[in-house]
């Protein structure tokens, strides 16, 4: 049965393939195939620990099978040719280098790498925008006698091809054991608290550091047990407000209104609270009271107002009294039978709701003063 192995070649380059041979041993050089050809890497992982990886999950369940295949162990000259074309690699990207200069291109070279055959040249490079390289590909086409491969990159991409040593001491995650560069967002940063400078949360890409991930999950599930900052507590002093939070002490500073600050444990301020009847997430709002209480009231606020109307209605409404008589606004005579939506004073409308005839303006037709023709004014003549 074909066995999944883990091969690792320049940089942070793995990939996977099968093996029909059970004698490969982790750190053993190997050929496998490759694109129009054959390439050199070295074993990482075998066995089950490769269908782990290759799959994804922890069980191994569901492993995709690899469509290349391992050839056979690398002989010592094939190792010793293969390193001898890393050699080769710096002449490559300062060759490639002055290509780019001379045809003007806004691009820079990263890295170059050979296949162990020599049919591919890949060159790694990082560009802000999209580059037009078709003459620099044929230029170095006729350079090296190769097929050339122009990949372009990010730039924690860039830092994980070419490594180096991060602010803690150590070298970069992402060139040693780091598999995936998830997106890191300031998110993050602002949930754990830190400095939003730039030049204390960027790596050596210029991006955000990849280990800010690694205890995030930690620091949310250890926020959920305080309140948030600005929360006003009724405490045993009184009420007082969150100044700000120390989760891994689990201690808070709390400002009463008189200006003074103190600092407790979480355990104490949950005692506080609990003993006054409240909720650590601040103190519990007024009951709100249900429609039919608040007439019932009659006092200060809604409920008050709500009681005065109650005592309108019994003494009868304004509305109530006037709806079967409405007095006409031009001849203020009393007439009876008057529609009972309509406001009492108002004047009377028309059948389907047109409004009653009234006397024409000076300026309509029918109206004083009315203008003749072409500018003539009424009954004067005269042009206007």
């Amino acid at each position: 049965m074909a066995r999944i192995v883990e091969v690792s070649f320049k940089g942070n380059r793995r990939e996977y393939f099968t093996s029909d041979s059970d004698e490969l041993e982790v750190r053993d050089h190997v050929i496998v195939e490759a694109d129009r050809g054959e390439d050199l890497g070295l074993v990482t992982a075998n066995g089950a620990v490769a269908e782990r990886k290759c799959s994804g999950c922890s069980t191994g369940c569901a492993a995709p099978v690899p469509a290349r295949r391992v050839v056979r162990p690398a002989r010592t000259d094939e190792v010793d040719r293969a390193r001898s074309l890393r050699d080769d690699e710096p002449r490559v990207r300062q060759l490639t280098r002055e290509k780019v200069i001379q045809f003007g291109l806004k691009m820079k070279v990263s890295d170059a790498e050979w296949q162990f055959d020599r049919n591919k040249l890949t060159i790694y490079f990082t560009a802000e925008r999209r580059v037009d390289f078709r003459e620099l590909v044929r230029e170095l086409a006729r350079t090296f006698r190769t097929r050339i491969e122009l990949k372009q990159i990010g730039v924690r991409d860039e830092a994980a091809l070419l490594g180096g040593v991060g602010r803690c001491g150590r070298e970069l995650c992402c060139s040693t054991w780091l598999r995936e560069l998830k997106p890191v967002s300031l998110q993050l940063a602002k949930d754990q608290r830190l400095s939003l400078n730039p030049a204390q949360i960027s790596g050596c890409c210029g991006r955000l550091m990849c280990c800010l991930t690694y205890e995030h999950e930690s620091y949310v599930q250890a926020r959920k047990k305080f309140p948030r900052e600005g929360k006003t507590l009724l405490t045993a002093r009184g009420r007082e407000k969150v100044v700000s939070v120390d989760i891994w002490r689990e201690r808070l500073q709390l400002k009463d209104e008189e200006g003074n600050r103190r600092t407790v444990t979480l355990a104490e301020v949950k005692a506080e609270v609990a003993a006054l009847g409240g909720e650590l997430g601040g103190p519990g709002a007024p009951p709100r009271l249900e429609r039919g209480e608040r007439g019932e009231r009659g006092e200060g606020g809604e409920g008050g107002e709500q009681g005065e109307r109650g005592e309108r209605r019994e003494g009868g409404d304004r509305r109530e009294i006037d709806r079967r008589e409405w007095v006409d606004r031009r001849g203020g005579e009393r007439r009876e039978g008057g529609r009972p939506d309509q406001e009492p004073g108002s004047a009377p409308r028309g059948e389907r709701g047109e409004r009653p005839e009234r006397e024409p303006g000076p300026n309509e037709p029918g109206g004083g003063h009315p203008r003749g023709e072409r500018g003539e004014r009424g009954e004067r003549g005269e042009r206007g």
